[in-house]
């Protein structure tokens, strides 16, 4: 969110680098809450390079499976911790492995920047 500058009438927008590591600690804390979580990352003007004053973050986490439908999974991840609004996708491995054929989502692969995978903690 802006946050205004001292006695400043001036906002300022967090800084790509800020949001991204957010996102990142944010994905680490969901996954180990989590353990069907295996992986989160962000695409959009984070992911491209291309954030400025009014980005969001968009986040896509993978999940191993689900028995809520698409559209209502989202709901279950609270972005409220993360400096900015954020904009959620929850697919599951099954449907993202399926996507990789189908040429559907093909910009949204190509984008993805992964924040966290499953068995590459440190």
């Amino acid at each position: 969110m802006p946050v205004r500058s001292l006695n400043s009438s001036v906002f300022k927008w967090v800084s790509r680098e800020e949001a991204l590591q957010a996102a990142k600690a944010w994905a680490e804390k969901v996954a180990r809450e989590r353990p069907e979580v295996l992986r989160v990352g962000c695409f959009g003007s984070a992911a491209r390079g291309d954030w400025g004053v009014g980005s969001d973050l968009d986040l896509l986490v993978i999940v191993a499976h689900s028995d809520k439908p698409f559209l209502y999974r989202a709901a279950d991840f609270d972005t409220a911790s993360l400096p900015v609004p954020a904009a959620l996708l929850v697919y599951t491995q099954d449907e993202w492995a399926a996507m990789e054929g189908s040429g559907r989502c093909g910009r949204l692969r190509a984008e993805v920047r992964w924040l966290y995978e499953r068995g590459e903690e440190r």
